[in-house]
């Protein structure tokens, strides 16, 4: 199944049936459920159910779908807009269930249950925050149920491009970016000068970083030509790649990561391009990585 991302050119990504998400209308007009006012972000999203029981109040899930407050909710439950199978419900502590289906105006708010895990092959001019005043986001190219819940687990520049691994599975990204961890990502680098033997003596063995105390963890290099290399690194400094290049006096003129651990960014995807994880992607986090 494809996914048509944004509302600019055509782009379009692999998802799977368990993360395919109904087109939902609202009074008839196609609902952008990532933008909008605050009542058209909410209608025909679904909602995250976490914790030990699959049970969540009725008011909790109205006012995330329709991003308004409880007292505007129970407004709403009083007006007979909300039905619960077909039932009209007027109870804020009603408890929904998982097969539960709600309706707003009779339209359909679907629930998420589960965590989320997604591939998205970033393109250069975004930002991989959640909110930027500035800059467009990844969350852009996320054409999923209330999208903001997702975030990026190991960041990556503006101007830098490749693999990055959306989530809302807070321990599980964690494990991507927790120093202790060491997990190691690979990025296809291009140089303004020919790497000398010495310089890439430093990056394999360790380079001191200018403001830093301690030198840079080994890294993995391999000379693809003579400006262009593939760096495996086991941390996650600012802008690390970049400063460790600038530290034998070279420049980075561009830089794409192609691996997160064990996951490779799908050659099937094109800039801003995205689809789920497998299972087995997913549980490869935090497992010693085959070499």
């Amino acid at each position: 199944m494809f996914a048509r991302l944004g509302t600019q050119a055509p782009l379009y990504c692999h998802v799977s049936l368990a993360h395919a998400a109904l087109s939902v209308q609202f009074h008839g007009i196609p609902v952008n459920t990532g933008r909008g006012d605050a009542l058209g972000r909410g209608i025909g999203r679904r909602l995250k159910i976490t914790g030990k029981t699959d049970l969540m109040r009725l008011d909790k899930f109205l006012s995330q779908h329709l991003g308004i407050s409880r007292a505007l909710v129970l407004r709403e439950l009083r007006g007979k807009r909300v039905t619960v199978d077909g039932e009209i419900i007027k109870q804020g502590s009603f408890q929904l269930l998982p097969q539960h289906e709600v309706r707003f105006d009779g339209n359909p708010l679907q629930q998420i249950i589960g965590l989320r895990y997604f591939m998205l092959h970033k393109p250069q001019g975004y930002v991989c925050s959640t909110d930027d005043p500035d800059h467009p986001t990844v969350l852009y190219f996320m054409d999923e149920p209330v999208p903001d819940k997702l975030h990026a687990a190991g960041r990556l520049d503006i101007d830098t491009t490749g693999l990055v691994l959306m989530t809302d599975d807070g321990q599980w990204s964690h494990r991507i970016t927790s120093p202790k961890h060491h997990c190691e990502k690979t990025y296809r680098v291009t140089l303004a000068e020919p790497l000398s033997g010495d310089a890439a003596r430093q990056i394999t063995e360790g380079v001191m970083l200018h403001g830093e105390t301690l030198p840079t963890r080994p890294a993995v290099l391999e000379a693809l030509s003579e400006t262009e290399v593939r760096l495996t690194i086991s941390e996650g400094r600012y802008h690390q790649v970049k400063r460790m290049f600038a530290a034998t006096g070279n420049r980075v003129e561009t830089l794409h990561r192609e691996s997160i651990g064990a996951i490779v960014l799908d050659e099937d995807l094109q800039p801003g391009e995205y689809r789920p994880l497998t299972r087995e992607e997913i549980d490869s986090i935090g497992a010693p990585v085959k070499k």
